[in-house]
């Protein structure tokens, strides 16, 4: 199936004025009827749309085009969705990804979530939840961009200091003892949304508020499997965690 190589602009024929774009959204869905029927509707929506019907076309157009939201179906001809995710997180792509699967298991959700995925819909889904995530998704991540992570996080120099690690938000950093720790975007967010309050504890609901937005769709899974890779990162021993610990039957806490 032939693929566009550029984006459709917002606002179709017959659906009235044009609409200022709110994100380029890449499409990669390889059943003909159902991307034509998503398409139609974010850009209806006002979004700028470009479509893939494989994993190859897929990762060129979003490594070409910068997409700011990628709606991702998992199963696809030549590499799948979760390798696209993938590749695309190993390339320091911060866009977000939302993706679509026909398995409604635990594993099959945690798995896209353990390799970047920022949320997941079950097919066959209504076409208002899966505009709702889109939208909850982009909101959250102009909301990142133009705005501190909390009104505590605004330390002198945008620098959180505390228990040997040092967070420089301005420059999306953290060192522990002087060493660079890589972080995924929403894992550097939620660390230092932990440590600007060290010893506050965080029910899952709250963090997903706080650092996923409010109208986050996902569940409270996500929370834990990023728990879990921050401390992979920055525990000496994840199974014991010291400075990232789980209070039980409420949430977590940044211990200094």
């Amino acid at each position: 199936m032939r693929q566009p190589a550029e984006f459709v602009p917002a606002g179709p024929a017959g659906q009235g004025p044009k609409l200022t774009a709110p994100g380029k959204v890449l499409l990669v869905e390889d059943d003909r009827n159902l991307q034509e029927a998503i398409r139609y509707n974010l850009v209806a929506d006002g979004y700028e749309v470009a479509v893939a019907g494989d994993g190859n076309t897929a990762l060129s157009l979003a490594q070409s085009e910068r997409p700011d939201l990628l709606v991702l179906d998992v199963m696809l001809p030549g590499i799948s969705g979760l390798e696209v995710c993938r590749a695309l997180r190993s390339e320091g792509s911060t866009a977000a990804i939302i993706m679509l699967t026909a398995r409604d298991s635990e594993s099959d959700r945690v798995a896209g979530l353990e390799i970047g995925a920022d949320d997941y819909v079950v097919k066959p889904f209504s076409m208002r939840e899966l505009l709702a995530r889109v939208s909850a998704q982009l909101r959250r991540t102009a909301a990142l961009n133009t705005a501190s992570i909390s009104d505590a996080a605004s330390a002198v120099n945008d620098v959180i200091e505390v228990g040997g690690m040092r967070i420089n938000l301005a420059a999306r950093r953290v060192t522990i003892d002087g060493a660079e720790v890589e972080l995924r975007p929403r894992e550097f967010d939620l660390l230092a949304h932990l440590a600007a309050r060290p010893g506050r504890v965080y029910s899952r609901n709250q963090l997903l508020q706080d650092v996923w937005g409010f109208d986050y769709a996902g569940d409270t899974r996500t929370v834990d499997v990023h728990v879990r890779w921050l401390r992979m990162k920055i525990e000496k021993d994840p199974s014991a965690p010291v400075r990232l610990q789980t209070v039980r039957g409420v949430g977590y806490r940044y211990s200094a």
